[in-house]
């Protein structure tokens, strides 16, 4: 028993202080997911130690002390996706009658590429009317499965591919200045694009999926993190509403979406409300927060919440927000001299630039 319980500590410590190394190899990038699950473990082996006998008192303290300790690191982690914590970003209370003109609801969806169930989704999107569905993972037959949206969706932005990483966008409201791009990867693309709200305001919207770190995609996390970064430092140049959503195939509590925040300078709106897990769908206790909607300080938040399941692995999820440009500051996290030396070197290793990314607010109309 004894033997047993140091063998599980001290794997934890090693699961616990792994991800602290900034190595990008795959299988270390991939600790960063299960803090949830680790942090339940830790508390597991504080209270198992005490049914040792007591001739063993001085290991019990140990165990306990190292998971205590073990636990405190992946709660500070996880702490801000509670309703514990502060929100990040202010709820928009009341609506006047310019906010109604300056709604935008996003709708993002993982469909999985192999699922059949494109009735569910499309029942969904009938139900929760956005003004934006993005779809991850769409190839053609997802394709020719939504274009009956087109009828309500008459602005779209479609890039099928049957690698995993297709993409489409159909939105009510006018997209202009319109780009897909392939920043890091030639077969993972983005989307970029600015959305015309029916105030006439205009807001810029990327759409992202970088490839994972794992054994079957990348062997190391630096594609995904160089994509998320460049487009990250791109944004934090513009003073135009923005918004960034998709599967980043990173968890909201990692070290580098954290680094995405601070460089980019948007906010969170999961912060102090919750977790919004949208994967794993189908393992109830293996579920963390991929599929992410950042915005700049320009928006109130209306709605948050991860819909029904529809046949993927993935929930969709959907973000309701309001343009606020005259609203009180908001403000997230500020990347210090460390952050911005680690975000260089990240988009180096890649060989790109901020002003690889089209910026939509900057372009000229066609």
């Amino acid at each position: 028993m004894l033997a047993s319980l140091w063998v599980a500590v001290t794997l934890l410590m090693l699961l616990t202080v792994l991800p602290v190394l900034r190595h990008d190899c795959w299988w270390i990038r991939g600790l960063d997911f299960p803090r949830l699950q680790l942090a339940f473990l830790a508390l597991l082996l504080v209270l198992l130690p005490w049914g040792l006998p007591t001739s063993v008192a001085g290991h019990s303290w140990a165990m306990a002390l190292i998971s205590v300790a073990c636990f405190a690191y992946h709660a500070w982690w996880i702490l801000p996706y509670t309703r514990l914590h502060p929100t990040e970003v202010r709820g928009v209370g009341s609506l006047s009658e310019s906010d109604r003109a300056n709604r935008i609801a996003i709708m993002t969806a993982n469909v999985l590429t192999p699922n059949r169930q494109a009735q569910r989704l499309l029942s969904l999107v009938k139900e929760h009317q956005p003004d934006l569905l993005v779809t991850l993972e769409s190839d053609r037959w997802w394709q020719q499965q939504l274009d009956v949206l087109e009828t309500d969706y008459g602005y779209t932005i479609k890039c099928p591919l049957d690698n995993l990483y297709g993409m489409h966008v159909y939105s009510r409201y006018p997209l202009e200045n319109v780009a897909i791009q392939f920043l890091v990867e030639d077969d993972v693309p983005s989307m970029h694009a600015e959305v015309l709200l029916p105030s006439g305001e205009r807001i810029v919207v990327h759409c992202l999926h970088p490839a994972p770190p794992s054994p079957t995609e990348n062997d190391t996390s630096s594609e995904r993190d160089a994509e998320l970064l460049v487009v990250g430092r791109s944004v934090a140049e513009s003073d135009s509403p923005v918004i960034v959503t998709g599967d980043l195939n990173d968890v909201a509590w990692s070290a580098t979406t954290r680094l995405f925040r601070k460089i980019s300078g948007l906010l969170d709106p999961r912060i102090g409300r919750g977790m919004c897990n949208s994967f794993h769908a189908k393992v109830p206790l293996l579920r963390w927060p991929l599929d992410h909607l950042f915005h700049s300080e320009h928006f109130v938040l209306e709605e948050l919440r991860r819909l029904p399941a529809f046949g993927s692995d993935h929930f969709p999820v959907l973000v309701r927000l309001v343009y606020r440009p005259n609203a009180r500051p908001q403000e997230g996290l500020d990347a210090d001299r460390e952050d911005r030396q680690w975000a260089r070197e990240k988009m180096a290793e890649e060989s790109v630039t901020p002003g690889d990314v089209h910026r939509p607010e900057v372009a000229m109309p066609k």
